[in-house]
């Protein structure tokens, strides 16, 4: 009898122990937060060729998650581009491709690769689901407005005399839009790199952008400008790893790439890509030493995230409204079409000083009401008329 109550009581604690385990693993789980979401990824910009592309896809598809056809001559050819795409889903990869202007697919070469792109955006929905991310629109805007290149969005002829800053800033912004607002009626969203303007970018409204790490320019300062008006916005922000070199090999070695996306996943990137062009290698200007770097960096993240470290924003550096700088010298150019001014030099040698002291700790915003919630957020904001320590 004795015996028989001992048997039963033990059966009842082993049940109310399991229970209690099943439970507490029950909530410890559900309070999880979810992983983060970040996309990491080549840009293949250097042929025209499907199979160049299906061979890089190959290469890359057990240790990144993301894409980009930058290649506009494959863009051209409606089939090629389609192909390469299929073979980019069926390989489990998120994609953005790049378009440029749809007249130049109307009437590239009638009968062989004539085509509406906006057609076949409303397609690629359908057909490839959430896995197409988006289209990549205007190159470099930002860039071209402060260093008057070629595709310049405000340039000295539509000027009037008396344009002041306010004037150009909204010119840029407005004539900018029209990209966002035209394509986001066929595409989930649109992508462009750039290093300059990024505030006046996301103004536009440009769903992402990615934060170019180029040469040996400061990457604190980029991510301070991008991730500022990212945030600012409700925009997501990326970095996209560009030349180191104006000829070959291009790209920086491994272990600088690798410091390039471990930076960027730790400041709050959602999205890394290394840039891959001219044709130098069997991968563009990719090399074995890049892919080891990818593959290590891939399997980090999903097994100690945490030892990326963590850059958040903890200062804020504010600017006069519609300061279109460029922030790479003291006498950097303003909107491509003034020369610095009595503001240049201070505002320079205070990011710069910033930046010293606090690195990637540091965002820098503008003077407008729509900053005015994200500055509240700081303990210490430096203004470009204080004195800076």
């Amino acid at each position: 009898m004795k015996r028989s109550v001992v048997i039963v009581a033990a059966a009842s604690l082993t049940t109310v122990i399991v229970l209690s385990f099943l439970v507490a693993l029950y909530w410890s789980g559900s309070t999880q937060p979810k992983p983060r979401e970040f996309y990491v990824g080549v840009e293949y910009a250097y042929g025209d060729q499907p199979n160049q592309v299906k061979a890089l896809v190959d290469k890359v598809k057990d240790y990144t998650n993301l894409f980009i056809l930058g290649s506009v001559e494959l863009s051209f050819n409606r089939t090629a581009l389609t192909e390469t795409c299929d073979y980019i889903v069926d390989n489990n990869l998120n994609f953005i491709v790049f378009f440029t202007s749809s007249i130049d697919y109307d009437y590239s070469m009638p009968g062989v690769f004539n085509y509406t792109v906006f057609d076949w955006m409303r397609e690629a929905q359908q057909r490839y689901g959430s896995q197409f991310l988006g289209i990549y629109r205007y190159d470099e805007p930002g860039g071209n407005q402060v260093d008057n290149g070629p595709n310049q969005i405000v340039n000295k002829t539509v000027v009037p005399i008396s344009a002041d800053y306010e004037y150009l800033a909204n010119s840029y912004v407005g004539n900018l839009s029209v990209f966002p607002k035209y394509y986001l009626n066929y595409a989930p969203r649109i992508y462009t790199s750039d290093y300059a303007l990024y505030w006046f970018d996301y103004k536009a409204n440009y769903t992402t952008l990615f934060a170019e790490f180029v040469g040996n320019e400061s990457r604190s300062r980029h991510i301070a400008l991008c991730r500022a008006a990212a945030d600012t916005f409700g925009k997501d922000w990326g970095v996209i790893v560009t030349w180191k070199y104006s000829d070959a090999p291009y790209l920086e070695n491994g272990e600088e790439l690798y410091s390039d996306l471990t930076l960027a996943y730790s400041s709050g990137a959602k999205y890394a890509v290394v840039f891959s062009y001219p044709d130098i290698t069997a991968y563009g200007t990719l090399t074995e030493e890049h892919f080891e770097v990818l593959q290590r960096f891939w399997t980090i993240l999903h097994t100690d995230p945490e030892s990326f470290g963590l850059n958040t924003p903890e200062v804020a550096y504010v600017v006069p409204a519609d300061y279109g700088f460029g922030f790479r010298n003291a006498n950097d150019s303003i909107w491509g079409l003034f020369p610095a001014d009595v503001l240049s030099a201070k505002i320079f040698n205070n990011v710069e000083a910033l930046i010293e002291r606090y690195d990637t700790h540091l965002n820098i915003y503008y003077d407008e009401p729509v900053a005015l919630s994200q500055l509240n957020s700081f303990e210490k904001v430096y203004y470009w008329n204080q004195t800076v320590p």
